[in-house]
């Protein structure tokens, strides 16, 4: 077995821990578990770091269960939130979760003999569970004082929080419980933020069992100049193909900054210690060529959306910033075009505009409505210097006509200057 504590230790993975779990952890397999609220139909990069917790619990010879909230997820956690949550119907949850489990299952393994991984439903127990029954079993061993000395609760004193919120705390405290009877797991782990609502949990095993149960929690990710990380500024990077494409989430990793990649490098993959010092060692005598990121890149992609998909938006990256990739450009899929560049100026015309363009200055000014050149004597000259492309190909006179083939049979892609690019979806 892997020493858990030393491994999460040099990947910077550790912001607290209770005493004892490491000596817990030396004396063999332990079950440990992270909770996952599907208040969303996708996980998404800010619960990756959790979700490597839960993997390095598995490699390290440990049992890893990973706990879908469909009652708790109906309550909302208000750890780190500064105001109520709208609640979640009962159908958009249970659609949710099954969103979440599908995702998890790319990181667990959920088929290796005794350490397997395993999924549970916090709503499989508490569905029958009175409302006055709660009250009497559970209520009563943690005080109000208790409770509102957490920081999850004392930060929203003075904006208020609803008894709904509150008791969220209880709820969660009540899951390790259940989880500790039942299959005698023995750790809860979870972003730093979660250390309050963990520890209630400890203190209720120890108040209604009589046992002893541990807390580790992980720090929030956060870039270099001390802001969060996990969004692009199309908002949150999801792992659901639908909702961020496998290109703009390999973009994502690829562009993160120099002094981010070591860090990020060592929570998202697991990549050896001396493979990642060999990266940094390469990545410092050649900071332009991005060995980091490209690693980093190259193992969340697959993980997360397999190697095919991995492969496509490599070669997308290589044919859009090529200078000379014609062919290539001819085989990309629809999506991943789209995607790669979204956010591009998007012009529309109809196929008989095309036609009747006299030639692609006109195609470029007039028939585009100016907006990709004012006028046509603007196209001119820009086109007379070289600086134009049409799917790669420059153009090299104004006056030549348009006759071009159809990206995926209605897309053509223009390029200005270096950076500027507009797609013409042709209808």
């Amino acid at each position: 077995m892997k020493n858990l504590i030393e491994e999460l230790e040099w990947r910077g993975m550790i912001h607290d821990t209770t005493p004892g779990l490491k000596e817990e952890l030396n004396k063999g397999m332990t079950g440990g578990y992270i909770g996952f609220d599907p208040t969303a139909p996708s996980l998404h990069i800010g619960n990756l770091a959790t979700i490597m917790l839960l993997k390095q619990l598995q490699l390290a010879g440990h049992k890893p269960y990973a706990l879908v909230g469909g009652a708790t997820g109906m309550v909302g956690d208000p750890s780190g939130k500064s105001a109520e949550r709208n609640l979640l119907d009962e159908e958009t949850l249970t659609a949710n979760q099954e969103g979440v489990k599908n995702q998890l299952k790319k990181f667990l393994d959920f088929d290796c003999g005794e350490n397997s991984a395993e999924m549970v439903n916090n709503y499989d127990w508490f569905k029958e569970f009175g409302f006055l029954q709660f009250l009497r079993e559970v209520g009563k061993h943690l005080t109000v004082n208790y409770m509102m000395a957490k920081d999850s609760v004392k930060k929203r004193l003075e904006t208020g929080i609803s008894f709904t919120e509150f008791s969220y705390q209880l709820l969660q405290a009540y899951d390790f419980y259940h989880l500790y009877q039942h299959k005698n797991v023995k750790l809860q782990m979870g972003g730093s933020d979660q250390w309050g609502n963990i520890t209630s949990g400890t203190e209720l095993i120890r108040r209604m069992a009589g046992g002893e149960a541990y807390a580790l929690t992980c720090p929030l990710i956060t870039k270099a100049d001390g802001s969060k990380f996990g969004k692009s500024e199309q908002g949150n990077v999801w792992l659901d193909s639908e909702m961020t494409s496998p290109y703009s989430f390999y973009q994502f990793w690829l562009n993160v900054a120099d002094e981010d990649a070591p860090n990020l490098i060592r929570v998202f993959t697991l990549l050896e210690k001396e493979e990642i010092k060999a990266l940094e060692t390469q990545h410092a005598a050649a900071p332009h060529e991005r060995a980091l990121q490209k690693a980093l890149a190259e193992e969340v992609t697959v993980r997360v959306h397999g190697k095919e998909e991995f492969e496509k938006a490599v070669s997308a990256s290589k044919i859009l910033f090529s200078k000379t990739a014609v062919e290539e450009l001819k085989t990309i899929d629809e999506r991943t075009l789209l995607s790669a560049f979204e956010g591009v100026p998007q012009i529309q015309l109809e196929k008989s505009e095309l036609d009747h363009a006299e030639d692609v200055a006109t195609l470029l000014s007039t028939t585009t409505n100016s907006k990709v050149f004012q006028s046509k004597g603007e196209a001119k000259r820009m086109i007379q210097g070289g600086g134009v492309s049409v799917n790669k190909n420059k153009l090299t006179s104004p006056e030549q006509k348009v006759g071009f083939d159809l990206l995926q049979g209605k897309y053509l892609l223009v390029q200005k200057g270096k950076k500027n690019y507009y797609l013409l979806i042709v209808k």
